[in-house]
This record gives structure tokens, C-alpha cells and sequence, in this order.
């Protein structure tokens, strides 16, 4: 498929303004004008590497990502008005040869994980959305084929086409609309769930939220050696809760 130029440059200035290459383009751009502009080349050295560092700290992301999941798990009352589950792809494994091709990432395995769950449970049909911005088969056919193969669920909708979230929720609406329904459990990752929850109900959607994956917990305010130590898992959500931050900003500056 051909992406539309718009996805790409959204691309290109998410890449642009998320670690690792910002604390590094902060911290290359502080040395050019170390030259012509020493105090300033400094400051913007020293930024690169604070924010490098700040990046992936749990003393730092912990209160930065806690903000964006401030969802409960739904419970049955909450849930027994809802007509459909929506599950929202999130990334794929291209190239899984022991499942013979692509497979959900793990980022859409715990998605589809809890999906399923709830399908079990709510006895209610799902959907399915995502499509395929690299060229691959699309995200929500994966995700349907593991929903079937895996947990026993076929999907009655599966939505290809979108390319991000606000597109996740336009052309799900669509479908969702021809069946009759309006209210939703829409599952996603909790740090995900607030920009998510902000385009499907913009799509006239009733939404219940059921957030899975949470980063932070109970015990995020517990101050420990860990919290001062740098790890690879907290610049993963660093950058998670960074590129969400980043997302709601954009929800508010983009006209719908």
C-alpha cells in the first residue's frame, strides 16, 4: 500500500522528538555550537544528557507515566451494558518463522490476551483493527488468525485499513455503526487508553474502558535502590509514556 505522506512525516517528527534520538540530536547540536555559541552549545549538550538519563529512571518515568493510566478495571456491572469489544493492534512481528510468517508483537499479544478474556467472559462479538503501515499483512488479520488459533475466538469485524489510532477508531466506527452498536469495551494499554478512549468517543462511541498492561503500580511510590538505577526496561517506558504525552498534545492542537 502506498502511505499517505502525512503518516510519514508524523513518522519521521515522532523519531525526531522521542529517545534515543532526541537526548542524542540535543547533545550533537550542543557540540556544533560550542564554537559560536558556547554557553548555549553547553546547555544543550547537558540537556542531551540529563534527559538521556532522566529517560530511563524509574524516579523520573514512574510520575510521568502514572498520570496516563489512571483507568480501573472495569467490573461486570460496568461491563454487562457493552455490545462489542474492540481490541487495538500494537505492533507486529514481521518475521516469526516459528509461527510460519508474521505474529502479533508482544505489545498486541497482551492486548489480544486480555480481548479474548473478556470475549470469554462478556460473551460479546469482536473487533479487530489495524493495518499494515510496513508493507506487511495487516496487523488486525494477524490478530484475528491468533484470536482463532490460539484462544478459540473468531472476530465477526476486521478493520485493516487504519494506520494509527485516530484512524483505529473512524474506520472501526464504521463497522460498528452498520451492526447497530454504540457502546464499546475498547481494550488497549492503560498509557494508551486515555488518547484512545479521547478518538473513539469523538467518533460518537460510548466507551468503557479496559486497560491492560499497566506500567506503574501500587508500589510506585516505594522508594528503593532500583528507583535511582537506570534500566533498559524503564527507557522502554520512557518512551512509551513520552510518545503518549506527545499524542494527547497533538489530539489538542489537530483539528479533528
Amino acid at each position: 500500500m502506498n502511505l499517505p505522506l502525512s503518516f510519514l512525516l508524523k513518522k519521521i517528527l515522532s523519531a525526531l522528538l522521542l529517545p534515543p534520538f532526541l537526548p542524542w540530536l540535543l547533545v550533537i547540536v550542543g557540540l556544533l555550537f560550542l564554537r559560536w555559541r558556547p554557553w548555549l552549545g553547553r546547555c544543550l549538550t547537558a540537556l542531551g544528557i540529563v534527559l538521556g538519563i532522566a529517560l530511563s529512571l524509574p524516579l523520573v518515568v514512574g510520575p510521568m507515566t502514572a498520570p496516563l493510566e489512571k483507568f480501573v478495571v472495569p467490573d461486570h456491572a460496568t461491563l454487562a451494558s457493552a455490545q462489542a469489544i474492540v481490541i487495538l493492534g500494537g505492533g507486529m512481528t514481521p518475521n516469526a518463522p516459528e509461527y510460519g510468517g508474521a505474529t502479533v508483537g508482544y505489545r498486541t499479544l497482551e492486548r489480544v490476551r486480555y480481548g479474548a478474556r473478556l470475549a470469554r467472559e462478556l460473551k460479546l462479538p469482536v473487533l479487530v483493527t489495524g493495518g499494515a503501515p510496513q508493507k506487511h499483512e495487516a496487523e488486525a488479520d494477524v490478530m484475528a488468525a491468533t484470536l482463532k488459533d490460539d484462544y478459540g475466538i473468531a472476530p465477526r469485524w476486521v478493520e485493516n485499513e487504519s494506520l494509527d489510532t485516530r484512524q483505529n477508531a473512524r474506520y472501526s466506527h464504521v463497522l460498528l455503526r452498520k451492526a447497530g452498536i454504540h457502546r464499546i469495551v475498547l481494550v488497549t494499554h492503560a498509557a494508551h487508553m486515555r488518547r484512545a478512549v479521547n478518538e473513539f468517543e469523538a467518533t460518537g462511541l460510548e466507551v468503557i474502558p479496559a486497560p491492560t498492561a499497566f506500567f506503574t503500580g501500587s508500589d510506585e511510590k516505594e522508594l528503593t535502590l532500583g528507583t535511582f538505577l537506570p534500566s533498559a526496561t524503564t527507557s522502554y517506558v520512557g518512551w512509551y509514556a513520552l510518545h503518549e504525552w506527545l499524542g494527547l498534545l497533538a489530539q489538542r492542537l489537530i483539528e479533528p
